[in-house]
């Protein structure tokens, strides 16, 4: 194969494209395996994006299609989940 693709090191991303009649839940669990396999240093949001841009040819429902997509708008949109400061503080 020559050069090692950084945007998907394990080329999963491209082989669940090929994968007849992958399902949505196969598609997360590849895209966390995907999101383990980046380089340290690699954007994950940069990566998302070029990974759509790729792949624009791909039908708009295609499980992976929706997966990356959900990862990318989480991802713009962290939100808090608690914390000790969100936890009631008995009054000294």
């Amino acid at each position: 194969m020559g050069e090692r693709d950084m945007l998907d090191p394990k080329g999963l991303i491209r082989e669940s494209y090929r994968i007849e009649g992958i399902v949505a839940s196969q598609c997360r669990s590849i895209f966390l395996d995907w999101a383990l396999s980046l380089p340290d240093g690699q954007d994950s949001r940069d990566a998302i994006t070029a990974l759509l841009d790729r792949y624009a040819d791909q039908p708009d429902d295609h499980p992976m299609t929706v997966v990356l997509r959900q990862g990318l708008a989480e991802m713009k949109s962290p939100k808090r989940r608690g914390g000790w400061r969100s936890r009631p503080r008995s009054q000294v």
